[in-house]
């Protein structure tokens, strides 16, 4: 009698805002899990994150050839979809939690890599404490992903890099082009970053000017009280000097009372403000304040899906953390997240490190006060010096024709076994 296989499968998903490497990351997770077929069956991926576990909505990986899978590398966005859903409590919604054992009994999953930012970290805690408090063995890490660069403990987060290096680019070329105009038409440009809470996106676009390249740049960063007056004034100051100036505004720049510049009144699914338009707000300012033409824009999915100009750092990186999972899973642990550790700025060297994800769920990193000038509108060198090895190195996708190619999976399901069905509210 042939002896049953001990040999779990994985279940991999992607959760919140999508970047231009987070699929590298799954391309790690996938690619080092096919190097231990004796440990790991396959790998099932959650079809829009965490809802296709809920669902039983799962893809199967092994469908897709080594070359597909290895095209998730250089393929922004989320290969599988993605979600903004969030577990509760096991005390808030025990059925949530039986209902995901029942599907990963039902397929035999035994590793569960979840890859997003905070929020996510706290999913995939909160399923490390469910295998713990509901008897069901599986080890839960927490692979990490956010643009926004807020994630404790590592030193910087996938798909920062990228976005960093896109908005520097952008910026310096924006303001190459305002210069040229400048004389007789628009002197200033905005143009609006995302970062709800930490200025880390905002901050590179003070990598747009340099010594060699000296431009005049305003930054508005969500961890600066907002003064309107004393922004007008630095704005005014640049073009005086200089004749142009653009301005980095992030969404989440807050007045003194707290308010958004940018808030909406809506809310996303994990209960945060929604935001968008705070460059016209402050394009308003500058127009009825000091009468300057002025032009701006609203970076938004661009910057987390220019893929075509992402930085090799990152890439590597995003890829080394679905790596680091896989390895971490393999070698028994659980509830905890791979880490990106810097050994040096220059050169630049870096090693993956590890995180319990009690230390990592529901918690922010700001920027810190040595990284934001004393004006409050610029970057300092030590902010300059943590930056600038984030977004060297090119990692060109291939083209076809003048346009990148990407990959798009087949994304064929899992067939279901569970004869009850769940209901996402």
């Amino acid at each position: 009698m042939a002896r049953k296989s001990t040999k779990k499968n994985a279940f991999y998903a992607q959760s919140g805002g999508v970047t231009a490497v987070i699929n590298a990351s799954a391309c790690g997770v996938i690619e080092t899990a096919r190097q231990h077929k004796g440990v790991i069956g396959k790998v099932y991926a959650g079809r829009n994150g965490i809802i296709g576990a809920l669902t039983e909505d799962l893809i199967d990986t092994s469908k897709e050839s080594a070359r597909a899978i290895a095209a998730l590398r250089y393929t922004p966005a989320g290969a599988f979809g993605s979600c903004r859903y969030k577990l509760k409590s096991l005390e808030e919604n025990r059925a949530e939690y039986e209902r995901l054992i029942e599907v990963f009994e039902a397929h035999n999953i035994g590793y569960f890599f979840y890859n997003g930012g905070g929020d996510s970290a706290d999913t995939c805690l909160k399923v490390a404490q469910m295998a713990k408090k509901l008897g069901y063995p599986i080890q839960a890490i927490h692979v990490p992903k956010t643009v926004d660069n807020d994630l404790p403990i590592t030193d910087n987060c996938p798909g920062f890099g990228s976005v960093a290096k896109y908005i520097a680019t952008s910026v310096r070329e924006a303001s190459f082009d305002v210069a040229s105009m400048a004389k007789t038409s628009t002197k200033v440009f905005i143009i609006e970053v995302m970062g709800r809470h930490a200025g880390w996106i905002a901050a590179a676009g003070g990598l747009a000017s340099t010594e060699d390249t000296p431009l005049p740049v305003v930054i508005l960063f969500p961890e600066v009280e907002f003064n309107e007056k004393k922004f007008l004034a630095a704005v005014d100051a640049k073009v005086k000097e200089f004749g142009y100036c653009s301005v980095v505004v992030s969404e989440g720049v807050r007045r003194a009372d707290g308010s958004f510049l940018a808030e909406t009144g809506l809310k996303d699914a994990f209960g945060h403000s929604q935001l968008g338009g705070a460059a016209p707000v402050v394009a308003d300012m500058i127009q009825k304040g000091l009468g300057l033409k002025y032009h701006w824009a609203v970076a938004d999915y661009l910057q987390r899906a220019a893929r075509h100009i992402a930085s090799k750092t990152d890439v590597d990186q995003a890829y080394a953390m679905g790596k680091a999972a896989v390895e971490f899973a393999i070698a028994g642990k659980g509830g905890v997240m791979p880490t990106i550790e810097r050994k040096s700025d220059k050169p630049y060297r870096w090693k993956v490190g590890e995180a319990p994800l009690t230390k990592v769920a529901n918690k922010e990193k700001m920027m810190p006060k040595g990284f934001i000038s004393r004006d409050g509108f610029g970057i300092t060198p030590r902010c300059r010096k943590y930056l600038e090895p984030l977004i060297k190195g090119e990692d060109y996708p291939p083209f076809k024709n003048g346009l990148p190619q990407y990959v798009r999976l087949k994304n064929v399901a899992v067939p279901k076994k569970l004869s009850t069905s769940f209901e996402i509210k």
